[in-house]
């Protein structure tokens, strides 16, 4: 579990610098102020909880289900809300508007604050 933990998120981590780099120079030309914003909000939210997943991976040893569901909610978390909001910016910019993303974003924001919530339950539970 630690093992894929790490692997999956140094994945979105590197994947939020190519998304990233692909916003700022390939997409800039095609996007609107508007529509760049909401994609740098995906970029961000992927590399903050990849980051967050690097933390947990080396410092939790991921054996209880309640540490376990927490790095799960992370993983779809960052997904469902990243991702969807990368497919709304360009299918709008392409003007093929991916509609049925839009409940897919909030979906992906209660599974980071499920991660969140998980994450200081298992500190709070942890014996000191």
């Amino acid at each position: 579990m630690i093992q894929f933990t790490l692997l999956f998120a140094s994945i979105l981590g590197g994947l939020a610098v190519v998304f990233g780099a692909f916003g700022a120079h390939a997409l800039k030309k095609i996007l609107s102020e508007e529509q760049l914003k909401s994609f740098e909000t995906g970029v961000k939210y992927q590399m903050y909880h990849a980051v967050v997943l690097l933390i947990i991976g080396f410092n939790f040893n991921l054996a209880t289900t309640s540490e376990k569901y927490m790095v799960y909610s992370f993983m779809a978390g960052i997904l469902l809300f990243s991702f969807s909001i990368y497919g709304l910016v360009i299918s709008s910019a392409k003007n093929k508007k991916l509609t049925f993303l839009g409940p897919i974003t909030p979906l992906g924001g209660l599974f980071l604050i499920i991660g969140w919530s998980l994450l200081g339950y298992v500190v709070y539970t942890m014996p000191f």
